[in-house]
């Protein structure tokens, strides 16, 4: 996962993450305490499932919590436009890519920003990832070149927007 530093979120995105924390810390925490309460009742903890699918359930819940908590004090409010003026890439905008070497008309598209700003079935790309940070300013019609794990790895922007 990227780092939340990287993450650029719209108005509404950083409202419904801390409407979302806030259900978790007051709601959530209470029914994952009473889940708990009611399974000790049941007797030995050992061999009481419901007991280890509640504390798992809290496990997994204050992970959220923390990671929310980290995101929303690292993250940057946006505008949310989804285009820039210019037409280059830039966090929010939804980029049609080719990679070199694919067949002419295979391309894939991929929203650069936040997996947290993610809507439909996009995949994301971090604009702080290695990917991310090689399209931000550049515009379709243009290659760029990025360190990928199996080696350097060029792109071709066909379209950007939505």
């Amino acid at each position: 996962m990227s780092d939340p530093a990287d993450a650029q979120l719209t108005r509404a995105t950083y409202e419904r993450l801390q409407a979302e924390l806030e259900d978790l810390t007051t709601r959530g925490r209470v029914e994952i305490a009473a889940a708990i309460e009611a399974a000790r009742a049941l007797g030995d903890l050992k061999e009481n499932g419901d007991y280890h699918a509640a504390k798992d359930a809290q496990g997994k819940m204050e992970s959220r919590v923390r990671q929310l908590q980290h995101l929303l004090k690292a993250a940057t409010v946006v505008d949310g436009t989804t285009t820039t003026e210019d037409g280059t890439v830039a966090a929010g905008t939804v980029v049609t890519l080719r990679y070199e070497g694919d067949e002419e008309d295979e391309t894939s598209a991929f929203f650069v920003g936040s997996i947290e700003e993610r809507s439909g079935d996009l995949d994301v790309v971090s604009p702080g990832s290695p990917l991310g940070r090689a399209l931000l300013g550049h515009a379709a019609g243009e290659t760029v070149e990025y360190a990928a794990p199996g080696g350097t790895l060029r792109v071709a922007i066909v379209a950007v927007g939505a």
